[in-house]
C-alpha cells in the first residue's frame, strides 16, 4: 500500500483556496420538462442545441460508472485526453518551482503540457528493452516532484510495463503517478482503474479516440479518488465537454457490440502483421506490442517513409525519439489497408 501522501500539501495554494465558478447548470439541475430556464441567457428558441450542457456530464458519468465498475464521483471527462493532462499539471505543479518526471520514448503531449505551463520535465530514459528505470526514477524525485506520466501500453513502443514496476512507484513516490491507458482496450492485461482503491496517488486516464473509435468527437477521462476529482472540478471550464460530444458517447457506450467486433478484428489483423512484417528485407525487429499499433525498426526510416508516401501509404517515422533510431509506426488498420501495406513493403 502507497503511504506518505497528501493531497492538500500536493495541491498548488492558489487552487486549494479558489472558489470555483458556479455556471446556471450547476445551481440547478433538474431537467424537468416544464421548467421554464431564464437562468442561464441562452437563445430560448428550441433547435435541439439551444441550451447549455450538463457541466457535469452526470448522465455520461453514470454509465462510464456501470461500466467501468467505478463511483461516477471518481470520474473527471475533458476535451481529449490531452485536457485531462493539462488540467493535472495546472492543478498541482507550480509554475517555475516543480516537476515532473516522464520516460522517453513516450506520449510527447507531457513534455509539450510541461513547457506550456511552465514545469521542469525530468527525463528518464527507458532501458534499451524498453522497460521503466524504477531506481533512476525514484532518484531523480525530489520535494518540487509532482507527478510521473507513464503510459502504458506506451506509444510509439507499444509495450505494457510491468505491474511490479508500476506497484513499486506508486508505493514509494509521494507525487501522483499518472497512466495514461489510451491503449487499454488492445491488451490483455487489465486496467489500474481496479487499484483505485488501494493507491490514494493513482490517476489513470483513458479515451474514446482509440478502441471506442470516436476520435473526432475529443472525449477523455480520468478515473481518480474523490479528492482528486474534486480538486480538478475545481479549475476544468465549465462547459468543457459539449452535448454533441456527451451524446455521441451516450450512443456508443450503449451499443458497444460493434466496438467488441472491431476490437477482436483489430487484434486479429496485429497478430498477423506481427508474423508477417518480419519477412520483408527492409524491416530489422518488429516491437511487440498491446496496441493497435506495431513498432518497427528498418533499415533507413526516411527512406522507407518517403517511398511509402508515393504509394498513398502514411505512417509515423519516429526515429526522433530516444531509443527509436530507424523506426516506424504502422496503425493496425482494415485488412484491406493492412494487405495493401504489406504488398507494398515487399515491392519495395
Amino acid at each position: 500500500m502507497q503511504s506518505g501522501f497528501d493531497l492538500n500539501s500536493l495541491t498548488r495554494e492558489n487552487v486549494r483556496n479558489l472558489k470555483p465558478y458556479s455556471s446556471a447548470r450547476d445551481e440547478y439541475t433538474d431537467s424537468g420538462a416544464d421548467m421554464v430556464f431564464l437562468d442561464a441567457n441562452e437563445n430560448p428558441f428550441d433547435n435541439g442545441l439551444n441550451r447549455y450542457p450538463d457541466p457535469q456530464q452526470r448522465i455520461l458519468k453514470q454509465k462510464l460508472a456501470e461500466i467501468k465498475g467505478v463511483a461516477a464521483s471518481s470520474i473527471l471527462l475533458g476535451n481529449g485526453s490531452d485536457e485531462v493532462l493539462d488540467l493535472i499539471f495546472r492543478a498541482f505543479c507550480e509554475p517555475h518551482q516543480d516537476n515532473v518526471i516522464t520516460v522517453p520514448p513516450t506520449y510527447g503531449m507531457y513534455k509539450v503540457l510541461s513547457g506550456i505551463n511552465a514545469v521542469e520535465n525530468c527525463e528518464i530514459f527507458l532501458t534499451e528493452g524498453f522497460t521503466l528505470d524504477i531506481d533512476a526514477i525514484l532518484d531523480a524525485s525530489n520535494e518540487h516532484s509532482k507527478a510521473i506520466f507513464i503510459s502504458s501500453p506506451n506509444n510509439p513502443t507499444g509495450n505494457r510495463f510491468k505491474e511490479a514496476s508500476i506497484k513499486h512507484l506508486l508505493e514509494n513516490f509521494n507525487g501522483l503517478v499518472v497512466i495514461d491507458e489510451a491503449y487499454i482496450d488492445f491488451s490483455s492485461q487489465g486496467s489500474w482503474i481496479n487499484r483505485l482503491r488501494d493507491y490514494s496517488n493513482l490517476i489513470v486516464t483513458q479515451t474514446f479516440s482509440k478502441a471506442l473509435g470516436m476520435a473526432g468527437i475529443r472525449l477523455g477521462v480520468a478515473y481518480a479518488s474523490k479528492e482528486i476529482v474534486e480538486v480538478l472540478n475545481k479549475i476544468k471550464p465549465p462547459y468543457n465537454v459539449n452535448a454533441l460530444t456527451q451524446q455521441r458517447a451516450m450512443e456508443q457506450l450503449k451499443n458497444r457490440d460493434q466496438n467488441a467486433s472491431q476490437l477482436i478484428q483489430i487484434l486479429e489483423e496485429r497478430k498477423k502483421l506481427m508474423s508477417d512484417l518480419p519477412q520483408v528485407p527492409c524491416i530489422q525487429q518488429v516491437f511487440d506490442s498491446d496496441a493497435n499499433f506495431i513498432l518497427a525498426r528498418v533499415d533507413n526510416a526516411q527512406k522507407r517513409y518517403d517511398a511509402l508516401i508515393e504509394k498513398g501509404i502514411v505512417v509515423r517515422n519516429r526515429s526522433s525519439q530516444p531509443l527509436c533510431e530507424n523506426t516506424l509506426r504502422f496503425t493496425v488498420g482494415t485488412p484491406g489497408e493492412n494487405a495493401r501495406l504489406m504488398q507494398v513493403l515487399k515491392d519495395l
